[in-house]
């Protein structure tokens, strides 16, 4: 079953900011807020005396890298021991620190922030506040375990085939996430994803609402992320957007390798309970492909939303690469391919489709005669534009 980390997180934070007598601050390893102490006192309570470096991390969850390459200077990522950090204002650090280590088994994998001041705390309230960051270490070495174990069963639960080794899986799960299980849920997949390293995928409890993640194959050599969200109701699928747009952010700002492309985010259709996961999440990556395929659906695509994405998406590769389309695709021929895809967009209204491209009718007849040339297609066939326009929008749903 799982644990209420972020309640236990918040009870130790302020038990630091007791013995301390100043508010503290827990980011873990990555400089994501965890938890902070409330500024209690009339000198914190005085804008003037706000720090912003603080301020930024409690109102975005994270510091800069400017920040956090400024405070590594200082070894704390080494340290054993509170490491005192003067201010540095080219860094945005415009009051001294100091920095608790938030160590297990001789790892680091956090910190204990706190305004250095005058006279500051003692050594021996240093002391007691180090032992509490040791009870952190222990926490986080906790859940870090906990949520490896929930991504194990969510990516088996995804993989499985169907039949009796997915049911298993599915039951592992259940058991795990216990009476919350059987709630509302729906899947996220964020794709493509920038790390393969399990210390670059956030925790669970640093995405709203998510209750397992894990990542999974994108294409040839690529990575999505899946997520697991709890909803509140099978019809509010608010919780899953918000989970999304969080997990979008972390990607666009450089976890593990550069992106290429994207990302972009899908969301599958709420179920209740999890014996429907594997087509949830046939939902969440088909509408995550055509958030990266069509602009108007991007950044995060419902699978409830994209229309005949639904169709296109579930048909098998080899239908991207239709003979009728094959010319058509080349670099020589992008323009033309435009021109018919824009053409079948618009019901083959010709008028709305020169204003949409900017050029002139002749223009546009001379082009569409090319098209008709290239793919031995007739359109004013019914038929035949229906298969070039299936043919056309299922090419650019390739995964990327």
């Amino acid at each position: 079953m799982t644990a209420d980390y972020k309640g236990d997180y918040q009870e130790l934070v302020d038990e630091i900011s007791e013995l301390l007598g100043a508010p503290a601050t827990l980011e873990n390893r990555h400089f994501e807020l965890i938890a902070f102490g409330a500024y209690d006192s009339e000198d914190e309570l005085d804008p003037s005396a706000l720090d912003p470096v603080r301020t930024r991390s409690i109102l975005t969850r994270r510091s800069t890298a400017a920040v956090r390459a400024w405070f590594e200077g200082f070894g704390i990522t080494r340290a054993t021991g509170p490491v005192r950090i003067p201010p540095s204002p080219e860094a945005g650090v415009y009051r001294g620190r100091i920095c608790l280590p938030v160590r297990h088994r001789g790892v680091v994998l956090g910190y204990v922030w706190l305004l250095d001041g005058d006279p500051g705390p003692t050594d021996a309230q240093l002391a007691a506040a180090l032992q509490v960051a040791g009870r952190i270490g222990a926490l986080l070495a906790d859940e870090a375990e906990a949520g490896a174990g929930l991504s194990r069963e969510l990516r088996a639960v995804l993989t499985a085939e169907r039949g009796w080794q997915r049911d298993m899986a599915v039951a592992d799960l259940r058991t795990a996430l216990g009476p919350r299980a059987d709630g509302p849920h729906t899947l996220v997949c964020v794709a493509p994803w920038p790390s393969a390293d399990p210390d670059d995928t956030p925790a669970p409890r640093t995405v709203p609402h998510a209750a397992a993640l894990c990542t999974l194959p994108w294409g040839a050599t690529g990575l999505s992320l899946a997520v697991l969200v709890r909803l509140r109701t099978p019809d509010l699928p608010t919780p899953a957007l918000t989970a999304a747009g969080r997990l979008l952010k972390e990607a666009e700002t450089g976890r593990g390798r550069p992106l290429r492309t994207g990302p972009a985010a899908g969301v599958g259709e709420p179920r209740i309970g999890l014996a429907e996961l594997g087509a949830v999440w046939q939902e969440a990556t088909a509408a995550a492909r055509a958030a990266l395929a069509e602009p108007r659906f991007a950044p995060v695509a419902e699978w409830a939303r994209i229309g005949p994405y639904r169709l296109l998406t579930a048909l098998p590769p080899q239908a991207a690469h239709d003979r009728v389309v094959g010319a058509l695709l080349t670099p020589a021929h992008r323009e033309l391919a435009r021109t018919a895809e824009v053409y079948l967009d618009c019901a083959g209204q010709a008028g709305r489709t020169a204003s949409e491209l900017g050029v002139h009718r002749q223009t546009l007849y001379y082009r569409l005669s090319r098209v008709e040339q290239l793919t031995g297609l007739d359109l004013d066939d019914g038929e035949d534009r229906l298969l070039l326009h299936m043919a056309l929008k299922r090419a650019r749903l390739q995964v990327r």
